[in-house]
């Protein structure tokens, strides 16, 4: 990809272009991001809801990498890298429930929940289970810098960013009345899923912004309009929009969901959705929270994850399934109404002509500061002096 390209989104908004149409469609670029974007950064592979107690396992792939996550004893969630230290098995291939120890399939190495290398039988011969040359304090699974926020599990593959409080500092601090509050999954009718024919950074990039809501969300623009939505925008760190007129949903007998405890008056009517770089969708409301997580599949295909959680556990009881599910439903038909929206940019990618766009300065200053963060994600490792019009 052309260098000069991604020089030319850098600046301001105003004279900015977007980023360039090799962006989403090159393989090659594809393959740069998941070192440069994903493994260098704290990315989202999944969420802590799925591993509810001591010893669930729940495997992971991000572009092909085998990840695990396991819930210890302690009740912390852990990552290890999916494969037994001996021959590189992978350790565990569907979601399950372990008695304490990880068992590889192929000769029965074993780990513990802390990824401690416990158990390698008849490794020096025919019942013979140790051996001086096998040293079980040095064969524990590769661990990866991991965190949990907000119950999303993230994981820095290179271990070598910033820690994540740093990380996570400027949005946990904006959302701090969500943020340190227990979330309640809502269970089955709170999960879906949308396979996307589209490159990831487009669902990132029209997630950010408001400005198409009176032509693709006509039902949500009727009662939390335009002009009713503001920008936010973190420059190297999030983006996106929020809301002064949400209007929490009410049940066909009048119920309506809980609130999180001790709001500020800004969350009566107040909501905010962000795109937490690199992969995170987030909303933020006075009765529910939601994240979609995107898992990048190939240039042109994208996976989300979407999933809603309550603030008080009450709301998962049965008499609030039916509102439960008129929730999922809702943001699921939001959601859905963006999807040609996101296809046909993907295809517009196609087009030779296209110069990356021009950004509204006023109604696209989030969608900007994303697309600047993923140019100086792409521009930052070259060595000095090096041609970027070759490296990238």
């Amino acid at each position: 990809m052309d260098g000069s390209a991604l020089e030319k989104v850098l600046g301001p908004v105003e004279t900015a272009r977007g980023l360039p149409n090799a962006a989403y469609i090159d393989p090659a670029v594809f393959a740069v991001e998941q070192e440069r974007v994903f493994a260098r950064n704290w990315a989202c592979i999944g969420f802590a809801k799925d591993l509810p107690n001591a010893g669930d396992l729940k495997p992971i792939e991000l572009f092909g990498r085998p990840m695990l996550m396991v819930r210890d004893g302690k009740g912390q969630v852990r990552v290890f890298e999916n494969v037994c230290r001996h021959r590189g098995m992978t350790l565990v291939d569907a979601p399950r429930h372990c008695n304490g120890l990880i068992r590889c399939p192929y000769h029965s190495w074993s780990y513990d929940l802390e990824g401690a290398l416990r158990a390698t039988p008849h490794v020096g011969g025919p019942g013979q289970n140790s051996h001086p040359e096998v040293k079980r304090e040095e064969l524990g699974l590769f661990a990866l810098r991991s965190h949990v926020w907000m119950d999303l599990v993230f994981v820095n593959l290179s271990g070598q960013a910033p820690d994540f409080e740093t990380h996570i500092a400027k949005l946990d601090r904006r959302w701090r009345e969500f943020a340190r509050q227990p979330l309640h999954h809502g269970g089955a009718d709170s999960s879906t899923r949308f396979d996307l024919k589209t490159n990831w950074k487009l669902a990132v990039e029209n997630y950010c912004e408001s400005y198409h809501l009176p032509w693709v969300h006509p039902g949500l623009n009727s009662y939390s309009r335009l002009e009713d939505h503001y920008n936010i925008v973190e420059p190297g760190a999030f983006s996106g929009q929020g809301s002064r007129v949400y209007n929490p949903q009410l049940g066909s007998r009048g119920e309506r969901f809980a609130s999180f405890a001790d709001l500020s008056a800004q969350w009566d009517h107040g909501a905010e959705y962000a795109s937490l770089f690199p992969n995170v969708l987030l909303g933020v409301h006075k009765d529910h929270f939601f994240a979609l997580m995107l898992e990048p599949v190939a240039p042109d295909r994208t996976i989300e994850h979407l999933e809603l959680y309550y603030a008080d556990p009450a709301m998962l009881a049965d008499g609030m399934a039916e509102m439960r599910r008129h929730n999922t439903a809702m943001w699921r038909q939001v959601f859905l109404e963006d999807v040609f929206v996101v296809e046909g940019m993907q295809r517009g990618r196609h087009a030779a002509g296209f110069d990356g766009g021009k950004f509204s300065p006023v109604m696209d200053a989030p969608t900007h500061c994303f697309h600047e963060w993923v140019a100086r994600q792409l521009l930052e490792e070259l060595p000095p002096g090096h041609n970027r019009r070759a490296a990238v």
